[in-house]
């Protein structure tokens, strides 16, 4: 049947995302040198074959664009030449489109009156067919085909790989002719207006004015040679004539930029921000003042590290984390609800098989991946995008049974990075280690899920079956009763004696202990100081949202104020990678030991935005896309909040002070549900009907 939506470019999925992922992660420099990500970088299919089966009521002529050359089989016949535009006579056809492109990824752009290139496509990267010595076709072929990608490029001068990011030109709110001060963290490319003479002009980028100002030991420089009117970029090697602006080649993030010029002269320098434009659908506010900059502070942060992808910090790595990223969804379905960029970095981390490592090459961040693609299908309710990464979430589930040992357990193998978190103290990562058996056993549900979705249920048995059998020996295994905890891991059939907060909040977080284990881990642990603190905004995100879900949403409001507060305290204007308040001066600044390798912007800092739309407004959707949702608000100590959380049919608006509730939803069926546990109240929200209650 023909289809009738708009035309939009379209390739192999995960082709063009791998594609500009490439782009994105090879721009990280150190110090000016290139510095490339230390996985394994895929790259696209060469040549990929289009098809679709039409049917017409009257005769239609297309126009065709591609990226790369092509061919066009209309019902199996090949057409002279790579035509602009091919007419069809009515009645039932099958268009097939070979498109070859070394250098991008292979993408086709057809519109008609009724037939347009859409995901309804079906792609595949090999069409296994044959011919033998008579010259007859093959009746039966094993390709695979897969729905067809696509994104936003819904013109045929539109190409898919010109994409660029926003620019808009900033000035330097302070600057004494060699400082120059942007007010905030930011992140673009540096201009230098109204260059004369001949001689060297050195950059250096800050975070900090500490930072910028230290030539030696800052993380980012640029180095340029201007000479008989035209300027030579040290790190690039690239020479280009001497106009009134000079736009460095490559963006960095900064606050402060130091100059330095021998032998020319430099008139003032301003920055081409750029960014990627999104729309702040999720709104915040309440009687707390500092709690409201942390959420301006928070989705601020969200607008700098959510680019092309979501990235982990816009200073040092610039690159798509696992970890990071499933955080950054988390916090857009409450901020941006932008679903394309998440299905984008989703693509990206996977990458292409042979898997020869985990994601990023951590074992957690792959147990995060699988479990992030199913939290995206609740948010968005996109079943679409499950049938096409489903094949390439059993490949890598593949992987990672293929590297378990006798019990079923995951341990760390050789080329294994086991990171869990940057911790204040040293860490066992050898032998079997409860939190990643608890994220195992989640993605192993997480896949199960998935595959029932698609129609493989064989497949959603088997490993529903192991994700149940993994969970009887979680216990058993680790937990211990005379400290009344799960300890952090086990060697050689022994349990390790120490005691550490990740394993215990996850098994919170994904329901693996009963009432009694989950106050017991409470005390013993949770709210246990002599338990080693977590200091990352990473891991207090999942501390924090165990807490939540304990009910402990006062001490939890507490706790943000103090963690993030102070970092506004100590000049944030954007968060940052890592916060100890006992660290002072410039020791605030140093990380990896290094004394600017701390990310003053980095995604993970911005959890508030998650945990306030998700556990003080209280929306959560409780069916795929929020067909069915709920909300628990809780005021945590604040007097008043309200608020907007998006979904795909509009928002859900929460306003609460000590007295009344108002909610009123654009779609879905809710429940508001108030009180504790023991003594609910539930009534139904619907669509356009505002509801006032009384407490």
């Amino acid at each position: 049947m023909a289809t009738t939506s708009k035309a939009t470019w379209i390739w192999y999925p995960g082709d063009y995302e791998i594609w500009l992922g490439n782009k994105m992660n090879n721009r990280r420099t150190d110090r000016g040198a290139y510095f490339p990500p230390f996985w394994k970088q895929d790259s696209h299919y060469v040549t990929v074959e289009f098809s679709k089966a039409v049917s017409l009521a009257e005769d239609e002529t297309l126009t065709i664009a591609t990226e790369g050359d092509y061919n066009i089989k209309i019902d199996g016949k090949m057409l002279f030449g790579m035509p602009a535009t091919f007419t069809l006579p009515a009645g039932e056809h099958r268009i097939n489109i070979k498109v070859h492109n070394q250098a991008t990824p292979p993408a086709l752009y057809v519109s008609g009156k009724t037939v347009n290139t859409d995901a309804t496509w079906n792609v595949t990267f090999e069409d296994k067919e044959w011919i033998d010595e008579s010259g007859k076709a093959s009746d039966t072929s094993s390709t695979v085909y897969m729905p067809a990608g696509c994104w936003n490029f819904n013109t045929p001068e539109q190409l898919p790989s010109a994409f660029n990011l926003s620019r808009k030109r900033i000035c330097p709110v302070n600057n004494d002719g060699s400082l120059y001060d942007f007010g905030r963290e930011t992140f673009g490319y540096a201009v230098l207006k109204g260059i004369n003479g001949n001689g060297t002009i050195d950059l250096y980028y800050g975070e900090s004015e500490e930072e910028a100002r230290d030539k030696e030991y800052c993380e980012t420089l640029d180095k340029l040679v201007v000479k008989d009117g035209k300027v030579t970029d040290l790190a690039t090697n690239k020479t280009t004539e001497l106009t009134a602006e000079y736009v460095m080649s490559n963006s960095k993030a900064l606050r402060f930029i130091y100059i330095e010029t021998k032998g020319c002269t430099v008139d003032g320098v301003e920055l081409d921000y750029e960014y990627m434009p999104e729309t702040e659908k999720g709104t915040f506010k309440c009687n707390d003042e500092e709690l409201n900059r942390i959420w301006e502070i928070g989705a601020y942060t969200m607008q700098l590290t959510s680019r092309e992808f979501f990235i982990d910090g816009i200073k040092r790595d610039r690159w798509v984390w696992s970890g990071d990223a499933s955080q950054s969804y988390l916090m857009n379905y409450y901020l941006f609800n932008d679903n394309e960029m998440v299905k984008r970095t989703t693509w990206l981390l996977a990458g292409k098989a042979p898997i020869t490592s985990h994601i990023n090459t951590i074992m957690d961040y792959t147990f995060y991946w699988f479990n992030s693609v199913y939290d995206y299908y609740m948010y968005s309710g996109d079943r679409h995008f499950l049938t096409q990464i489903y094949p390439t979430m059993q490949t890598y589930m593949t992987y990672v049974l293929g590297r378990t040992d006798e019990d079923g357990m995951v341990e760390g193998l050789p080329g294994d990075w086991v990171f869990i978190d940057w911790a204040d103290k040293p860490m066992d990562k050898q032998g079997q280690i409860a939190f990643e058996q608890i994220l195992f056993r989640k993605s192993l549900e997480s896949i199960a899920a998935v595959a029932a979705l698609v129609g493989d249920n064989e497949s959603a048995d088997k490993y529903a079956n192991m994700a149940d059998e993994l969970g009887k020996k979680l216990l058993p295994y680790f937990w211990n009763d005379d400290k009344q905890a799960l300890m952090h891991n086990r060697r050689d059939g022994k349990q390790s004696e120490e005691v550490f907060r990740y394993p215990n909040m996850f098994a919170i977080m994904y329901g693996y202990l009963d009432k009694e284990k989950q106050d017991a881990v409470k005390r013993s642990v949770i709210l246990n100081d002599d338990v080693l603190k977590i200091t990352t905004p990473y891991m207090r995100f999942y501390e924090l949202e165990a807490l939540c879900m304990l009910g402990e949403q006062d001490r939890v409001m507490q706790e943000m104020k103090a963690y993030w507060g102070g970092m506004l305290n100590e000049g944030a204007t954007s968060f940052w990678e890592k916060y100890n308040p006992e660290e002072k001066g410039t020791a605030r600044l140093a990380m990896y030991g290094r004394p600017y390798g701390k990310s003053l912007c980095h995604a993970w800092g911005a959890s508030p935005i998650y945990l306030l739309g998700r556990y003080y407004l209280g929306v959560e959707p409780v069916k795929p896309g929020y067909e069915e949702y709920t909300v628990r608000p809780k005021l945590g100590g604040l007097e008043w909040m309200e608020g907007n959380v998006p979904t795909p049919f509009g928002s859900v608006y929460v306003k609460m002070d000590a007295n009344t509730i108002t909610v009123n939803s654009d779609g879905g069926h809710g429940t508001l549900i108030i009180g504790d546990k023991n003594n609910e109240r539930k009534i139904e929200i619907l669509p356009g009907k505002e509801i006032n209650v009384n407490l």
